[in-house]
């Protein structure tokens, strides 16, 4: 089993039809002023797996801070079924409604292991102090 990616997002669903849609990807966040909580924050993990990997796994989530800190671990056990049918590998969407605690500036990182293995580190850059200020050019907009 592997991770085929792993993001951060606003919001994330399967649709009927069995599609993975995702809005607002990110990889940076600023913040204001520290402790601070990132809110309703979507983690997608997309796994592939194969007819070797049926079975239960375990799968572990670690928030860390800049300095090597875990604000939260979690843990979900999986179970693996057979591909289907003229397939060779099965996906499985996790998708994870999360609020980050966030103590401090640096890069934060969400771990990921399946069984005894590192599967995925993603990365989160967070920023503060005050925002950086783009001055707009004639005919241009600043949002």
């Amino acid at each position: 089993m592997h991770v085929s990616f792993a993001l951060f997002s606003d919001a994330a669903n399967i649709s009927q039809e069995g599609k993975l849609n995702i809005l607002g990807i990110f990889d940076a966040v600023h913040v204001g002023q520290f402790p601070a909580l990132h809110p309703r924050t979507t983690f997608v993990l997309r796994l592939k797996a194969t007819a070797v990997d049926v079975g239960h796994h375990t799968m572990v989530l670690r928030w860390v801070n800049p300095r090597g800190l875990d604000l939260w671990t979690s843990e979900a056990q999986l179970e693996v079924g057979p591909p289907p049918p003229g397939t060779t590998e099965l996906d499985m969407p996790i998708i994870v409604q999360l609020d980050l605690p966030l103590d401090m500036l640096g890069d934060y990182h969400m771990r990921v292991a399946i069984g005894q293995r590192d599967a995925a580190d993603l990365v989160l850059h967070v920023r503060g102090g005050a925002p950086p200020v783009v001055p707009a050019g004639p005919g241009q907009m600043v949002s």
